[in-house]
């Protein structure tokens, strides 16, 4: 099933829809402002572990990663000290993932690691859904092999094409990215970018 959304201006019930099928443990391909995800109810374990399947990955070994609605809420996931949090107050919402230490709020799939990777994508459509499911998205990017045409990541024809019987529900936002999130590691009171992507970072 496809429903188109725009970045403003979304009927309620659509996106009452797919808060609703969120709420019921159900997996959603969606825009960000950087390329298409795969996400979920962030704090409902059995979705959480449907999309590592599908990704193939072992959440002992890869770090997990949620989009929160705004700076308050990623308080309530995540170990913000005042640097870190005047870092992400200067550079959210963007193209960012900010490796965190969790807080005992997240399910126990996400303490296996004790981190976390925040999402709070400048995109307005994606994260009113996270404010209306008054919880965390949990987010990752599409399973993708080198030999497929990119176009399977960006245009949502084609994803519902390739995940249509995999996930629940496509967000058709138009054509999506191909560059990925740049990576910044919170972690032991220093700042790293691990990977660069589309955000370029701004130092306070």
């Amino acid at each position: 099933m496809i429903i188109k959304l725009y970045e403003k201006n979304n009927r309620i019930e659509d996106l009452q829809q797919i808060v609703a099928l969120l709420n019921d443990g159900g997996l959603i391909i969606y825009p960000t402002d950087t390329m298409y995800a795969i996400g979920c109810h962030a704090l409902k374990e059995r979705a959480i572990e449907r999309i590592c399947r599908i990704k193939e990955i072992d959440p002992k070994k890869n770090n997990l990663s949620i989009i929160c609605y705004d700076l308050s809420s990623i308080s309530e996931y995540a170990k913000v000290d005042n640097a870190v949090f005047k870092l992400m107050k200067r550079n959210l919402p963007g193209p960012f993932t900010f490796i965190l230490n969790g807080s005992n709020r997240l399910p126990k799939i996400f303490r296996n690691r004790k981190e976390v990777g925040i999402r709070m994508p400048d995109s307005d459509t994606i994260r009113e859904i996270a404010r209306l499911l008054d919880a965390p998205i949990m987010t990752a990017s599409l399973p993708y092999s080198a030999a497929e045409e990119i176009e399977y990541l960006t245009d949502p024809e084609l994803i519902d094409e390739k995940f249509g019987t995999t996930v629940d529900l496509i967000i058709d936002g138009g054509i999506g990215g191909i560059e990925p999130t740049t990576v910044v590691s919170c972690l032991d009171h220093s700042i790293e970018i691990v990977r660069q992507g589309k955000g370029w970072l701004e130092e306070v």
